[in-house]
């Protein structure tokens, strides 16, 4: 069951349900992952909806491993999910929600 005060989501990835948290880590991941950019900068790239598959990619990513997934992009990319890439880009969304 996820806490939604953490920040936590659950999301179906290859017909499992996973939870997924932006943690201080995970950020710091993905801060990494865009050339240690702030996460101001990365967030303004999100909200004029430029989010690419290597951006959901690395969101996912991080946030099933902020939540103790040991489950690494590579696995990431080969996940599918209900609604395809609209269904990749609204976890996106709603993990950057929980989170933010």
């Amino acid at each position: 069951m996820v806490n939604r005060h953490r920040g936590e989501i659950a999301a179906d990835l290859n017909g499992k349900t996973y939870t997924l948290c932006l943690t201080l880590g995970a950020l710091a991941e993905i801060e990494s992952a865009y050339g240690d950019q702030d996460m101001l900068a990365i967030a303004e790239r999100f909200e004029k909806g430029r989010i690419s598959a290597r951006d959901a990619i690395r969101v996912i990513g991080a946030g099933l491993r902020g939540a103790c997934n040991a489950i690494g992009n590579d696995e990431v990319a080969t996940m599918s999910v209900a609604g395809g890439a609209a269904g990749f880009i609204a976890i996106v969304v709603k993990l950057l929600t929980a989170t933010f």
